[in-house]
Parts: C-alpha cells; sequence; structure tokens
C-alpha cells in the first residue's frame, strides 16, 4: 500500500489535489491519502490534518501579521509528516509554505513532487535553486513554463492544465431554467462576480463589484460565494440589494453568465474557458501592493493574459479598480458585440494552448510510476 502526503492551502488547490486523488486511487486501489487540503479533497477519500480555511493568507501584510500561525502550521506539518512517512510527498502550488517542506523532506529522505509550479517565473526566480535541490519531479500546467524552466537547465514535465478535466464536461451541461428555478433566481440574464475565496480578497473586491448593480437593472448579480467563508462576510457586502450570493456554485454560475467580475487568479482562466466576457481586478493592501511592485515582473496580472502574451482581458488593479471604470469597462462586456466576439475568438485559441483533457490522469501516472520506481 503506497502513502501518499498531499499539501494543498487554497481553493483551486483542494479542486486539483481532489481531482489528482481520485485518479491515483483508479491507479491504485490500495492508495493511501494524508493531507492538508479541503472539502473537495475531504471527499475524495483519506485523513485530512488542517483545513484550507486555516492556511491562506493573501499579500505581504497579512503574511507578516499571521507569522504565528504560519510557524505554528509548519512545525506541525514536519511533525505529521515524519510521523506518516509517506512514501512520496505531493506538493500543489503555496509555494511559501510548500518549499520548506520540500527542503524539510529532502533532508529526512522522503521524494518530493511538486504539482502545480509556484508562479517563479512572476518573481523570486532564486526559488527555482531550492526546487532544483529539494524537488524529484516538478509537473508544471503552463505551455510557457517548461521554457522556463529549461533556461535553468531543470528538466520538467507539462502534464496540460487540470482545469480543462473540470471546465469542458460542464460546459454545456448546465441548464439555465433548472439552475435559475433550484436557486430562486430572477429570469434576468446573469453577471458572475467572482470576488476571490480569501477573506482579505473579498473584504477588498466585493463591495466595488456589487456598486455597478444598480447600472445595470436589466441584469441580475449573483456572487459566487464559497462555503469556507462565513455567510455573514458576504451579507455585511450584499445587505439588502437584492443580490443573491450562491455557494460552491461557480461553474454552474459560470455557465449561465453573460459577463463576469473576477479577482485576479485562478478564476480568470476558469471564466475564460467556460466562454464569459470578463474583466480581471485587484486590489490589494497598500503596503503589500507596494512591495508586490517592487518584485514582480510580468506584463500582466491575468493567467488568460500571460498565457496568451497579450492584452485580451482588461486588468483594474489596485486604483484603476473604481467604480466608474468597472462600470464602463461592463458595459462594453455586455453590449459591445465586437468586443465580446473577440475575446470569445481569444478564448478558444487559449484552450488549444492549454493541451486538452486529461491533466489529473497524466500527473496521476506519472506520480504512481514514480513511487513505484522507488519501492
Amino acid at each position: 500500500m503506497a502513502r501518499y502526503y498531499i499539501i494543498a492551502g487554497e481553493s483551486s488547490g483542494d479542486m486539483h489535489g481532489a481531482n489528482l486523488m481520485k485518479q491515483i486511487r483508479a491507479l491504485d486501489q490500495e492508495a493511501d491519502f494524508r493531507f492538508w487540503g479541503g472539502d473537495r479533497m475531504q471527499a475524495a477519500g483519506g485523513h485530512m490534518v488542517r483545513h484550507i480555511r486555516d492556511l491562506a493568507f493573501m499579500g505581504f501584510w497579512e503574511v507578516v501579521s499571521n507569522l504565528g500561525t504560519i510557524l505554528n502550521n509548519l512545525k506541525q506539518c514536519k511533525k505529521d509528516l515524519l510521523r506518516y512517512a509517506p512514501d512520496v510527498l505531493i506538493l500543489i502550488d503555496y509555494p511559501g509554505f510548500n518549499l520548506r517542506m520540500a527542503a524539510y523532506a529532502r533532508a529526512h529522505h522522503i521524494p518530493v513532487v511538486y504539482y502545480i509550479s509556484p508562479q517563479v517565473w512572476a518573481w523570486k526566480q532564486s526559488r527555482v535553486k531550492k526546487i532544483k535541490r529539494d524537488v524529484d519531479r516538478m509537473l508544471v500546467i503552463l505551455p510557457f513554463e517548461q521554457d522556463f524552466y529549461q533556461g535553468f537547465g531543470l528538466d520538467v514535465d507539462f502534464v496540460g492544465h487540470p482545469l480543462l478535466d473540470e471546465v469542458i464536461p460542464l460546459k454545456e451541461s448546465t441548464d439555465y431554467t433548472a439552475f435559475r428555478k433550484k436557486n430562486h433566481l430572477p429570469g434576468k440574464p446573469i453577471v458572475a462576480l467572482l470576488p476571490g475565496s480569501r477573506k482579505q480578497e473579498i473584504k477588498r473586491m466585493l463591495q466595488e463589484m456589487i456598486s455597478v448593480a444598480r447600472y445595470f437593472n436589466d441584469y441580475q448579480f449573483v456572487v459566487a460565494g464559497v462555503s469556507d467563508q462565513s455567510p455573514l462576510l458576504y451579507q455585511q457586502f450584499t445587505g439588502r440589494k437584492n443580490i443573491s450570493v450562491l455557494y460552491d456554485q461557480t461553474y454552474s454560475i459560470l455557465a449561465n453568465a453573460n459577463a463576469a467580475l473576477v479577482a485576479s487568479g485562478t478564476a480568470t482562466l476558469e471564466t475564460a474557458l467556460f466562454g464569459v466576457p470578463q474583466v480581471v481586478c485587484y486590489k490589494a493592501n497598500p503596503v503589500s501592493y507596494y512591495i508586490a511592485r517592487q518584485l514582480v515582473n510580468v506584463k500582466y496580472i491575468s493567467l488568460v493574459n500571460l498565457i496568451m502574451d497579450e492584452a485580451v482581458l482588461k486588468e483594474m488593479i489596485q486604483n484603476h479598480f473604481s467604480r466608474r471604470a468597472l462600470r464602463e469597462e461592463l458595459d462594453a462586456l455586455l453590449h459591445d458585440e465586437s468586443y465580446r466576439r473577440k475575446m470569445k475568438e481569444a478564448y478558444l485559441s487559449l484552450e488549444k494552448i492549454l493541451g486538452g483533457q486529461g491533466a489529473s490522469g497524466t500527473a496521476a501516472r506519472m506520480i504512481t510510476r514514480f513511487v513505484s520506481s522507488r519501492s
């Protein structure tokens, strides 16, 4: 029986971790999992050590102010890893924590597979040295990452993007009428609001997103909420504004949306794969943003623009994320047919570049073979 220890630190990692676990179990029916993750990984089976709601801290200031919690988590994780003595440690993104665990695992002769690369190509390229030293196998999901790592003399495997496994089967399957009835929604077309999954993101994004709703009375605004957060967090912004918050139904919302306001992150790619015209929103703590500006070296913040290497989506960052700008962009997304068509055509190209379905299965095969080769 192979023992797999998996660490995911946020919602997208929980999703990818759960799909990976299912694919590993299909190949190794006796696989035993112990993990740090969320509800989806828990549903996939195994023993959860800590939930992602206690792990996700966004921004430099937030990390510093929660440093005690983070250090305690690391201490607990190290002890638990040694007690479990897995055949492999599988790390999913979450670099600040996971690279430390990779170094610890290496020092104790535990093999390490890193699935879904940290964004070292954007900042902290010095981390590549740590990856080269401490990680046995690197599985990447963005096509340009393979060339990036090869530039540092590190061979990695591109497995495709696991979001395609999630999105493509659901793309045409959601019935609008059934979705509306299930969630007691009126018949107006939908504008999706995706303010992120972390508490800090939601607090900074949602109020501005909701503020433009009064200018679009022919549409209903629906917030993609996550059950990891308290309903009270959303209610303080939605209040009496007659705006629905649907929990853990992001894909169903996107499958029925005419446009979307999306917090920068994996959600921009998810929205693109559903073919929904969108604007990318980002607002951080001013100190965190200032520090990031000095360190980050990328032309764009959204994955869609980065992968396509062009400004397919408008990015509203920090002070440019304003009600007036948001209102004007949303009006174009909803009513400018030429603009909508051009964006959707770019989405089709994006899907081809990402390499099609099967990433989770490919990653599972590589990992189980890796484990077998070391036994």
